[in-house]
């Protein structure tokens, strides 16, 4: 499945259209995103820390922890997943390990950064980089540690509100000539900073970031399409469609005691019971002959 994904990934990113990752923390949101029918999924490091943890990111999780969320993904999805795999958790050694490690999961490619230990979300404040030196060599240890050639290794630099926008394309640039597949230059606060990296990076799939945290620009697709991003993920925007439903229905049952109110509002349990795959396991148990009364109906 993991050659398969990272090859299709690969095809994806290499036309001439900016192809659209709706940003999912678990497998229920992958198999949301794979029934509207979208071509890629991109697992987001802030989500993953907030459903695992109830915390932000900030560089609580663990690798291990990361691709297990990653390979739970990839098997409800059904889909080339990118991930977020953070700094990659330590020196060109540990890289090595995370690549591997994503690469087991069935992970289609992942995104590296160039951020100090602990790292941040790129929209929040507090960040540091690495030397660019020190990022080139993990970015080496990736690409020398794939064993599908196909696996994209995805290089972000967070140097923008570190050391300023041209040491982001600067770093960019250095990233590229190490072996990085696509360039992820996180958090351009402009539409001109865009253009500039589209024109610095001209012919270079790039990677566009619409975070919610109101810091980049939002561009329609066809205009990240003719910029030259290839790649456009939605990290954080499932959850956030979410909240307000979620917190509805709780001050709902709060104050009233019941949901009798609201009933018509959410979705019914049949809608829950097909997202999560209950008539391909009907239709599994009865090709394996599984009795009638042990059976999962409704």
């Amino acid at each position: 499945m993991s050659e398969r994904m990272t090859k299709r990934l690969k095809q994806l990113v290499t036309g001439e259209r900016c192809v659209v990752a709706p940003g999912v923390a678990d497998a229920f949101a992958a198999r949301m995103v794979a029934m509207e029918g979208f071509d890629a999924c991109y697992m987001t490091g802030f989500g993953t820390s907030l459903t695992r943890l109830g915390m932000p990111d900030i560089g609580l999780l663990t690798q291990t922890e990361m691709v297990d969320n990653a390979a739970r993904i990839v098997d409800a999805c059904g889909m080339p997943l990118v991930a977020d795999a953070d700094t990659g958790y330590g020196n060109p050694m540990n890289v090595r390990r995370t690549i591997r490690e994503y690469e087991r999961a069935g992970v289609a490619g992942v995104h590296l950064e160039d951020q100090a230990w602990p790292k941040r979300c790129g929209h929040l404040a507090g960040k540091r980089v690495i030397p660019i030196a020190e990022m080139e060599a993990k970015l080496k240890a990736a690409v020398d540690s794939r064993r599908d050639g196909d696996f994209m290794v995805i290089a972000r630099t967070d140097a923008i509100a570190v050391e300023g926008f041209d040491a982001a394309l600067e770093r960019g640039d250095r990233y590229r000539a190490a072996g990085a597949d696509m360039i992820f230059i996180e958090a351009p606060t402009s539409m001109a900073q865009l253009q500039a990296i589209a024109a610095r990076f001209d012919g270079v799939p790039l990677l566009y970031n619409m975070a919610s945290s109101g810091k980049t620009p939002a561009l329609d697709n066809a205009t990240m399409a003719s910029l030259g991003f290839r790649l456009a993920i939605f990290p954080n925007w499932v959850m956030l469609a979410a909240i307000p439903a979620m917190r509805r229905m709780l001050k709902e049952l709060k104050s009233k005691g019941s949901v009798a109110d609201i009933r018509t509002e959410v979705a019914t349990f049949k809608d829950l019971t097909d997202i999560t795959g209950l008539p391909e396991v009907q239709a599994l148990e009865n090709r394996y002959g599984v009795p009638e009364d042990q059976r999962a109906g409704l």
